[in-house]
């Protein structure tokens, strides 16, 4: 086939650029129960229907007191009069002089604008009974949540495109929300070219690996929220790669390869997306990840990422992951961004942006560093082992001093 890229390969902003503005949001919605949503993209925005918690709370162990707005002096008494716990309230309102024993979570009585805590208060006998005393002073902090602290009536509580992580699905739990409409996501095929690959656990010939990238890419995949939908491994044989490019197009809204992209003799795969589809472009001007194919077979979007594994995992997080945010209607989100200083020396040739495995460090004098072991090729597997960065190295040949200061990408996801 001809190629009319650059001869170099594009940046990797630029091939970024160029994927996402290509690719729409698929427009697919289905409806979840709220303990499945973890991870998923809202479709549409939620409200919240009622105040949250809906009535005045006590926020301490202690004591609710009448009618006092200001802060009581140490030695005022209140008589006891009831109790109120969480789901037990108090069913009547306090008169001057009288107070409740109040429990965390628990109804605050109307006539009640403060609670003391128990730590403040002592029992002491009154003439009618149990009393209590503030023995200490208490402080402006009437210590009550309001009715409306998580939510009023009609809030936004989740916008449509929002990921919907932890605190997200516990704060739409607090209001109230049991199912959710959510845009769908895109159904993601992989195929894993090469005559040498056999299944892990298989006797090995001459010149035979094992192959790994589909477990490799299903993890990273699954780990980013979009699961892969089916696994074909083919043999570098254009037939079957024409067959299984155009079934796995047909049945996917993600055609996404490992290897035959490249111009040896048997990388048949891009000719076959040319044939078949379009190539966009071909080659990053990134270290590892050149040999990467974007295009199109019969429609769908196709992503050929080199065939040696950190390559095609370092790919897929920068060009993929992106793209599988966009088909499923969400804002982009890339890794987090942070400077950090080398802490031993790097030496390198003239060539392309790299993308470093790294160890974050935190220095004696709380400096972050950034520590590069082993080797970095893009086979060994074992570099993405216990990798906290991606450390972005420029292209300027040269040596890299300890203390060079860099940019990192970081490898870790948000809890909440």
């Amino acid at each position: 086939m001809a190629e009319p890229f650059r001869r170099e390969g594009l940046p990797l902003e630029e091939a970024r650029g160029q994927i996402l503005d290509a690719l729409t949001p698929l427009g697919r919605c289905e409806t979840l129960p709220l303990a499945d949503a973890q991870g998923r993209t809202l479709a549409q925005p939620l409200l919240a229907t009622a105040a949250v918690p809906g009535f005045r709370a006590s926020i301490m162990d202690g004591y609710a007191i009448a009618a006092c707005v200001e802060p009581p002096a140490p030695g005022s008494r209140w008589r006891l009069v009831g109790r109120s716990a969480a789901g037990a309230p108090h069913g009547a309102a306090l008169c001057a002089g009288e107070a409740v024993r109040i429990l965390t979570g628990a109804v605050v009585p109307e006539g009640s604008e403060r609670v003391l805590p128990q730590e403040l208060v002592q029992r002491v006998d009154g003439l009618s009974g149990d009393a209590i005393e503030l023995a200490q002073p208490c402080g402006p902090n009437p210590w009550i949540r309001q009715p409306n602290e998580e939510a009023a009536p009609g809030q936004e509580l989740a916008a449509a495109g929002q990921g919907l992580g932890a605190a997200d699905l516990g704060r739409l739990a607090s209001c109230g929300v049991e199912r959710l409409v959510v845009w769908a996501r895109p159904r993601i095929a992989l195929l894993i070219s090469g005559d040498e690959l056999l299944p892990p656990g298989s006797p090995r010939g001459p010149g035979q690996i094992w192959e790994s990238n589909s477990a490799l890419l299903s993890a990273l995949l699954a780990r980013l929220g979009y699961p892969v939908s089916e696994v074909r491994v083919v043999a570098d044989q254009p037939e079957p790669l024409r067959r299984a490019l155009l079934e796995l197009a047909a049945a996917s809204d993600v055609v996404v390869s490992t290897g035959g992209v490249s111009a040896g003799d048997t990388d048949w795969i891009r000719g076959l997306v040319a044939e078949l589809g379009e190539v966009r472009f071909w080659k990053l001007f990134l270290k590892p990840g050149r040999p990467f194919a974007w295009g199109q077979v019969a429609g769908t979007p196709f992503f050929g990422l080199p065939g040696n594994p950190v390559a095609a995992a370092i790919t897929a997080l920068q060009l993929l992951w992106p793209a599988l945010q966009r088909l499923e209607g969400a804002e982009p989100q890339l890794l987090p961004r942070l400077k950090v200083r080398l802490e031993q020396p790097l030496r390198r040739g003239a060539g392309r942006p790299e993308l470093a495995r790294a160890r974050l460090v935190v220095g004696g004098d709380g400096v972050l560093l950034a520590r590069v072991e082993g080797s970095q090729a893009s086979s060994r597997i074992g570099s993405l082992q216990g990798a906290d960065l991606l450390l972005e190295i420029p292209a300027e040949p040269g040596a890299l001093e300890a203390g060079t200061e860099l940019w990192a990408q970081l490898l870790r996801l948000p809890v909440f």
